[in-house]
């Protein structure tokens, strides 16, 4: 059935499993290596919060994975590239584009189509790296930022087999039943708005086109723009803009086309993680007024929840948003998402 976002209230989608891993008592290592604890986990966290949607955790690592990175695992936080994959021209004209059914991919291909399947009051949404970012984590993030200034013919090559391993793992994605995809590009966030158009924007846009549907929302994370590279994000063709906490979200939503959905953007460590349920309220009623006047504002995190935030914290949030809902009655979001 259709879920009508046009339902007189201001929507809160926080980017959040972590504290989903912390309710059924296991790591996050645990998660990211098993669908079915990843999946109980974000099934757990929909039964305990109001979210208006459901998240998986934001893992930057699994793509480059199944191109052959090596991983570095920790029990509580998500795994970190150990070493660059890709040294020079050669190394990245041979490089095979893997299949969907490579490393820890069909681990979260399960964890997408459980979540889908059991949480059926809200969308669910997957993940999934970016081009630019992915390429950075292949080929090393400072050689990569050379790459395109001294050798721009093979930081396309990299781009080109990235995206077209990013637009396989979202069809499969796709095909797991959930309602939309967040793609993470934060090192797009390192480029000018005109560098992050060539390098990123013209590399997400095709699979934009690609996936993006009345059923399926794509929604375009990048916590590295500060406002620089707004309109980069705005070209990708994405429905729905996410921004880290280092951008004004004001200034973004003057910005922003209004048929667009604008999501974001208290900060996951500063305000959720190190500041007290007092200030988490505080500061969430905060952007709540600051955004007031704009119907395509979601309220979110400006990046994923890390692990160790408390329940309390989550739930001031919350307590916030529905104290404004209360006192602000009014039209927003005229979009549609699907609802398994």
């Amino acid at each position: 059935m259709k879920l009508n976002l046009n339902r007189n209230k201001r929507y809160a989608i926080p980017i959040m499993t972590h504290p989903g891993i912390e309710l059924i008592e296991k790591t996050v290592k645990a998660a990211v290596t098993d669908g079915q604890t990843h999946a109980d986990a974000i099934i757990a966290l929909s039964e305990n919060t109001p979210s208006d949607a459901a998240t998986v955790i934001m893992d930057l690592t699994v793509e480059a994975e199944a191109f052959g990175a090596k991983l570095h695992f920790s029990e509580n936080d998500v795994p970190s590239v150990a070493e660059r994959l890709l040294h020079d021209r050669n190394e990245v004209e041979n490089l095979r584009i893997p299949d969907t059914d490579t490393a820890r991919i069909p681990e979260y291909l399960k964890a997408n189509r459980l979540a889908a399947e059991r949480i059926n009051d809200r969308p669910v949404f997957a993940g999934c790296i970016g081009p630019y970012s992915l390429a950075g984590r292949l080929y090393d993030m400072s050689e990569m930022m050379m790459a395109i200034y001294v050798e721009p013919d093979l930081a396309k090559i990299l781009l080109s087999k990235c995206s077209e391993f990013i637009l396989k793992y979202i069809r499969a994605l796709k095909e797991t039943g959930v309602d939309g995809i967040i793609m993470a590009e934060p090192a797009a966030g390192l480029l000018s708005n005109d560098d992050a158009t060539i390098f990123s924007t013209n590399y997400i846009k095709p699979i934009v086109e690609a996936v993006q549907d009345e059923n399926f929302l794509f929604v375009l994370h990048n916590c590295g723009n500060t406002g620089h590279c707004t309109q980069s994000m705005i070209d990708s063709g994405a429905r729905a803009l996410h921004f880290g906490n280092q951008c004004d979200i004001v200034s973004a939503l003057q910005q922003v086309p209004s048929d667009r959905i604008v999501m974001g953007n208290l900060d996951p460590v500063g305000i959720f993680k190190l500041s007290s349920p007092k200030q988490v309220y505080d500061e969430t009623e905060r952007l709540l007024h600051a955004t007031a006047d704009f119907d395509n504002f979601i309220i979110s995190t400006g990046c994923d929840v890390p692990p160790g935030v408390s329940l309390e914290n989550i739930n001031a949030f919350y307590r916030a948003v529905e104290i404004f809902r209360n006192r602000h009655k009014s039209k927003h979001l005229h979009f549609l998402l699907c609802i398994r």
